[in-house]
């Protein structure tokens, strides 16, 4: 069983939709609902599982769709933040997604991985820091909405990253900024990604682990490649070791 040693990491950096909250389908299904009505008569409909793996997940809304446009060979206008959503521009189409997201998190709520949150009480039982971070300017709301908002020492979203100007995954600068709060040097921390933009984001930002979670079972080898060190199908698979239990956090 793979290892996480926080005799030589302090700190644990976990990406949202995909790896703690089962949020990934809920992004996939509005997406593919906005794209679909978007490219009919244009192009083959999205495809929830390739399309969204490839070119959206792990990307800022704007970055994604622009990413997947370019993969059938579109370019639209950019638009701007003004347009009616499902305009097609680029900001039509990412409010129509952010709209209908926003609405399915709200009405039916967000479930949360119950490995994942084992993980993380373990972590902090054995004093080891963390943080979650994602694209989405929704990070709060949806972490929030599982009820796993306390667990995190530090929260860095889409929000953050506009306000601060920073450039989204594959850059590591989200990354960077959750190590930087959390007063860790990234070579102590880990990052944990199901995503192929953030794994490699974690490599590029010089962080001590880069954990890939492949919970398809089909993208270990992109993960690995992409930069993950140690790829698992589910974070119970991932061991603690390290550090004599603390009290609860």
């Amino acid at each position: 069983m793979a290892a996480l040693d926080l005799t030589r990491l302090r700190a644990v950096i976990f990406d949202t939709d995909g790896v703690v909250t089962d949020t990934a389908r809920v992004h996939a299904a509005a997406w593919k609902h906005v794209f679909d009505r978007f490219l009919r008569g244009r192009s083959a409909p999205f495809d929830v599982r390739a399309d969204y793996l490839r070119h959206v997940d792990g990307r800022p809304r704007l970055d994604g769709i622009r990413t997947f446009l370019a993969s059938r060979g579109i370019t639209l206008p950019e638009g701007g933040r003004g347009d009616e959503p499902g305009a097609p521009t680029v900001h039509g189409l990412s409010l129509a997604k952010d709209a209908l997201f926003v609405r399915q998190v709200t009405e039916d709520g967000v479930a949360a991985f119950p490995s994942t949150v084992a993980l993380v009480h373990e972590l902090r039982r054995r004093g080891c820091r963390t943080a979650v971070v994602s694209a989405s300017r929704h990070c709060r709301l949806v972490v929030g909405s599982a009820g796993l908002i306390h667990l995190f020492d530090v929260v860095v979203d889409g929000e953050d990253s506009a306000r601060l100007g920073l450039p989204g995954k594959p850059d590591p600068a989200l990354f960077l900024e959750a190590a930087r709060r959390l007063e860790v040097p990234p070579s102590e921390a880990v990052v944990v990604e199901d995503a192929l933009p953030g794994v490699e984001a974690g490599r590029r930002g010089g962080f001590g682990l880069v954990v890939g979670v492949d919970r398809t079972g089909s993208q270990a080898a992109e993960l690995r490649r992409a930069g993950a060190d140690v790829v698992v199908p589910d974070l119970a698979d991932l061991d603690v070791a390290g550090r004599v239990p603390v009290s609860s956090r």
